[in-house]
Protein backbone atom coordinates (compact mmCIF):
# COMPACT_ATOMS: atom_id res chain seq x y z
CA UNK A 1 0.00 0.00 0.00
CA UNK A 2 2.68 2.49 0.59
CA UNK A 3 4.93 1.35 -2.09
CA UNK A 4 1.64 2.08 -4.58
CA UNK A 5 1.50 5.84 -2.94
CA UNK A 6 4.49 6.67 -3.14
CA UNK A 7 4.58 5.62 -7.10
CA UNK A 8 1.50 7.79 -7.03
CA UNK A 9 3.11 11.08 -5.50
CA UNK A 10 6.50 10.86 -7.45
CA UNK A 11 3.98 10.25 -10.97
CA UNK A 12 2.31 13.51 -9.74
CA UNK A 13 5.34 15.98 -9.05
CA UNK A 14 6.97 13.97 -12.35
CA UNK A 15 2.99 15.12 -14.13
CA UNK A 16 3.24 19.00 -12.52
CA UNK A 17 6.79 19.38 -12.97
CA UNK A 18 6.04 18.84 -17.36
CA UNK A 19 3.05 20.99 -16.30
CA UNK A 20 5.46 23.88 -15.37
CA UNK A 21 8.25 23.09 -17.91
CA UNK A 22 5.64 23.12 -20.46
CA UNK A 23 3.43 25.60 -19.44
CA UNK A 24 0.59 23.33 -19.63
CA UNK A 25 -2.87 24.34 -17.93
CA UNK A 26 -4.60 21.17 -18.53
CA UNK A 27 -5.53 19.44 -15.29
CA UNK A 28 -5.73 15.59 -17.27
CA UNK A 29 -2.88 13.33 -17.48
CA UNK A 30 -2.94 12.40 -20.99
CA UNK A 31 -3.80 15.98 -22.42
CA UNK A 32 -0.49 17.05 -20.41
CA UNK A 33 2.01 14.39 -21.78
CA UNK A 34 -0.07 15.44 -25.41
CA UNK A 35 0.95 18.83 -24.41
CA UNK A 36 4.76 17.24 -23.62
CA UNK A 37 4.80 15.93 -26.78
CA UNK A 38 3.37 18.77 -28.55
CA UNK A 39 5.92 21.53 -26.68
CA UNK A 40 8.94 18.80 -27.71
CA UNK A 41 7.79 19.01 -31.48
CA UNK A 42 7.86 22.45 -31.88
CA UNK A 43 11.82 21.87 -29.87
CA UNK A 44 12.45 20.01 -32.49
CA UNK A 45 11.35 22.31 -35.75
CA UNK A 46 13.47 25.12 -33.89
CA UNK A 47 17.02 22.96 -33.50
CA UNK A 48 16.45 21.88 -37.46
CA UNK A 49 15.91 25.08 -38.53
CA UNK A 50 19.17 26.58 -36.18
CA UNK A 51 21.01 23.98 -37.82
CA UNK A 52 19.94 24.88 -41.26
CA UNK A 53 20.47 28.50 -40.74
CA UNK A 54 23.74 27.40 -39.06
CA UNK A 55 25.01 25.61 -42.65
CA UNK A 56 23.70 28.34 -44.35
CA UNK A 57 26.33 30.92 -42.58
CA UNK A 58 28.91 28.27 -43.17
CA UNK A 59 28.35 27.82 -46.55
CA UNK A 60 28.43 31.62 -46.56
CA UNK A 61 31.30 31.79 -44.78
CA UNK A 62 33.72 29.04 -46.89
CA UNK A 63 32.67 31.12 -50.22
CA UNK A 64 33.66 34.50 -48.68
CA UNK A 65 36.82 32.84 -47.72
CA UNK A 66 37.60 31.26 -51.15
CA UNK A 67 36.62 34.66 -52.57
CA UNK A 68 39.82 35.96 -50.61
CA UNK A 69 41.92 33.44 -51.69
CA UNK A 70 41.40 34.55 -55.31
CA UNK A 71 41.14 38.26 -54.79
CA UNK A 72 44.51 39.83 -56.66
CA UNK A 73 46.43 42.23 -54.31
CA UNK A 74 48.11 44.83 -56.10
CA UNK A 75 52.12 44.83 -55.04
CA UNK A 76 52.05 48.37 -53.18
CA UNK A 77 55.51 49.33 -51.86
CA UNK A 78 55.64 53.11 -50.17
CA UNK A 79 59.62 54.34 -49.14
CA UNK A 80 59.45 57.61 -47.35
CA UNK A 81 62.65 58.97 -45.77
CA UNK A 82 61.98 60.88 -42.28
CA UNK A 83 65.86 62.16 -40.69
CA UNK A 84 67.79 59.19 -41.42
CA UNK A 85 65.81 56.58 -41.41
CA UNK A 86 63.65 54.83 -44.39
CA UNK A 87 59.96 53.59 -43.17
CA UNK A 88 58.82 50.93 -46.03
CA UNK A 89 55.82 49.94 -46.13
CA UNK A 90 54.98 46.63 -48.29
CA UNK A 91 51.41 45.30 -49.20
CA UNK A 92 51.31 42.34 -51.44
CA UNK A 93 49.74 38.58 -51.80
CA UNK A 94 50.93 36.17 -49.67
CA UNK A 95 52.73 33.16 -50.47
CA UNK A 96 56.72 32.41 -51.39
CA UNK A 97 59.26 33.62 -48.51
CA UNK A 98 58.31 37.31 -49.56
CA UNK A 99 59.95 37.98 -46.02
CA UNK A 100 63.16 36.62 -47.18
CA UNK A 101 63.49 38.30 -50.09
CA UNK A 102 62.71 42.02 -48.93
CA UNK A 103 65.18 41.36 -46.26
CA UNK A 104 67.83 40.21 -48.47
CA UNK A 105 67.10 43.45 -50.37
CA UNK A 106 67.71 45.59 -47.45
CA UNK A 107 70.94 43.54 -47.35
CA UNK A 108 71.83 44.28 -50.71
CA UNK A 109 71.67 48.04 -50.67
CA UNK A 110 73.31 48.05 -47.09
CA UNK A 111 70.23 48.87 -45.28
CA UNK A 112 69.70 47.86 -41.46
CA UNK A 113 66.23 47.21 -39.94
CA UNK A 114 65.68 48.93 -37.13
CA UNK A 115 62.21 48.26 -36.65
CA UNK A 116 59.66 46.01 -38.53
CA UNK A 117 55.58 44.72 -38.37
CA UNK A 118 54.94 42.00 -40.42
CA UNK A 119 51.41 40.35 -40.73
CA UNK A 120 50.28 36.90 -43.30
CA UNK A 121 46.47 36.51 -42.74
CA UNK A 122 45.17 36.99 -45.88
CA UNK A 123 47.60 39.17 -47.24
CA UNK A 124 51.28 40.18 -46.89
CA UNK A 125 51.90 43.64 -45.18
CA UNK A 126 55.12 44.88 -43.92
CA UNK A 127 55.74 47.69 -42.23
CA UNK A 128 59.94 48.57 -41.45
CA UNK A 129 62.29 51.26 -40.34
CA UNK A 130 65.54 50.94 -42.22
CA UNK A 131 68.96 53.14 -41.27
CA UNK A 132 71.64 53.15 -43.99
CA UNK A 133 74.82 51.17 -42.90
CA UNK A 134 77.44 52.94 -43.56
CA UNK A 135 75.54 56.74 -43.80
CA UNK A 136 75.60 56.83 -47.42
CA UNK A 137 72.71 58.62 -48.98
CA UNK A 138 70.53 55.64 -50.85
CA UNK A 139 67.84 56.82 -53.01
CA UNK A 140 64.23 56.12 -52.51
CA UNK A 141 63.50 54.88 -55.79
CA UNK A 142 66.13 52.52 -55.75
CA UNK A 143 65.13 50.97 -52.05
CA UNK A 144 61.02 50.56 -53.81
CA UNK A 145 62.68 49.04 -56.99
CA UNK A 146 64.86 46.58 -55.12
CA UNK A 147 62.12 45.93 -52.55
CA UNK A 148 59.37 45.37 -56.01
CA UNK A 149 61.88 42.95 -57.46
CA UNK A 150 62.26 41.10 -53.98
CA UNK A 151 58.30 40.81 -53.67
CA UNK A 152 58.05 39.59 -57.87
CA UNK A 153 60.84 37.54 -57.13
CA UNK A 154 60.17 33.58 -57.10
CA UNK A 155 62.24 30.33 -57.23
CA UNK A 156 62.96 27.35 -56.30
CA UNK A 157 66.18 28.20 -54.51
CA UNK A 158 64.39 30.94 -51.96
CA UNK A 159 63.98 28.11 -49.56
CA UNK A 160 67.70 27.70 -48.82
CA UNK A 161 68.15 31.18 -48.70
CA UNK A 162 65.21 31.92 -46.44
CA UNK A 163 67.47 29.24 -43.91
CA UNK A 164 70.43 30.89 -44.32
CA UNK A 165 68.95 34.59 -43.87
CA UNK A 166 67.00 33.43 -40.91
CA UNK A 167 69.59 32.71 -39.51
CA UNK A 168 71.79 35.40 -40.01
CA UNK A 169 69.07 37.73 -38.60
CA UNK A 170 68.67 35.93 -35.51
CA UNK A 171 72.62 35.59 -35.37
CA UNK A 172 72.30 39.61 -35.46
CA UNK A 173 69.83 39.86 -33.07
CA UNK A 174 71.17 37.86 -30.88
CA UNK A 175 74.32 40.12 -30.12
CA UNK A 176 72.67 43.50 -31.05
CA UNK A 177 69.45 43.03 -28.52
CA UNK A 178 68.03 46.05 -29.70
CA UNK A 179 68.93 46.21 -33.51
CA UNK A 180 65.83 45.07 -34.79
CA UNK A 181 63.06 46.39 -32.10
CA UNK A 182 59.66 44.93 -32.04
CA UNK A 183 59.04 42.25 -34.71
CA UNK A 184 55.22 41.46 -34.67
CA UNK A 185 54.27 38.41 -36.76
CA UNK A 186 50.77 37.82 -36.84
Amino acid sequence: MANKLQRRTTSRRKIHLLRTLTNSKSVKRSSTILNVLLHFYKLKIKLEEIQREYQNLMAIRNEYLTLLKHIQIPKEVKVEKIAEEYVVKVTCSKGGSKLVSILEAFDELGLNVVQARVSCNHIFAMEAIAVAQDQQSTDIKDITQAVLNAVEKQGGDQEMLARKNYQKVFRCRESNPGLLGESQIS
